[in-house]
């Protein structure tokens, strides 16, 4: 008697969800729960929300990095790329995320700060670990990025627009860190440190919007994709979620230029 085999949903094996894919998963849940515990020192210690010394920085950079690792560990597994590379990059990235996550941590918890900070050799050799791994993720995600547009990404109705359309926007989140860092390390290295850490200011609000489009479009596609909307219909929503979200980016982005000093 014949048998059929049933095909693997995106993003698992048939024996369950890959290795990789748990590591992400985990090392997200241990992120996300570490930006919430700090939210909580925040709320019981008190201090600034912004400037470069607060409980706000690993807060958010533990809820961000986490959030980001599982929806790209997600979003990657509609990709039409080998297993061996997504698990590698995949792995990298987690442990890029756990490094960057951390390293903003020691420093909070030194009450130092965590980027542009020269001061010390330790904290040297923290800022640059930091702005290297950001180039490590810079890296990763473009290679998800390029992937994503070379090969047609695969999933319900509008999947593959969602996923375009957030891995472009995640290169603008992607520019404007790497912006952010390369002004502020210009400026440290000159003798202006107080110019650094208020150089940030203006693109964060791009960096952080733009950031979390590869999240928000995938899951809005599969949100759609369990409701009765014909394809054609779900395509024609996707792409005015995706407009919309293009407007805020580019609202922040004239906002950056116009508060840029």
């Amino acid at each position: 008697m014949a048998t059929t085999t049933t095909p693997a949903a995106p993003g698992r094996t048939l024996d369950g969800p890959r290795t990789a894919d748990r590591v992400c998963h985990a090392t997200g849940a241990v992120l996300i729960l570490s930006g919430l515990f700090h939210l909580a020192v925040l709320a019981v210690d008190g201090g600034p929300w912004d400037g470069p010394v607060s409980w706000r920085k690993p807060a958010t950079f533990g809820l961000s990095f986490g959030l980001t690792l599982v929806a790209v560990a997600w979003v990657t597994s509609y990709l039409d790329i080998g297993a061996r590379l997504r698990t590698l990059l995949l792995v990298v990235f987690a442990a890029d995320c756990a490094v960057e996550v951390a390293g903003i941590t020691l420093q909070a918890w030194r009450r130092v700060p965590s980027h542009l900070d020269m001061e010390t050799g330790f904290d040297t050799a923290v800022s640059m670990t930091l702005a290297a791994g950001g180039g490590v993720l810079v890296a990763v995600l473009s290679a998800f990025a390029f992937v994503s547009f070379r090969r047609r990404p695969t999933g319900p109705a509008g999947m593959p627009l969602a996923l375009r359309a957030g891995f472009a926007i995640l290169l603008v989140a992607l520019l404007s860190g790497a912006a952010m860092i390369a002004r502020g390390v210009y400026l440290t290295r000159t003798g202006h440190q107080t110019a650094a850490y208020a150089s940030t200011a203006p693109l964060k609000p791009l960096h952080g919007v733009s950031l979390h489009a590869v999240l928000v479009l995938p899951a809005l596609a599969l949100l759609l994709s369990r409701t009765r909307l014909t394809a054609p219909a779900t395509t024609r929503v996707l792409r005015t979620a995706t407009a919309c979200y293009a407007l805020a980016v580019a609202a922040t982005a004239v906002w950056a230029v116009l508060t840029y000093r």
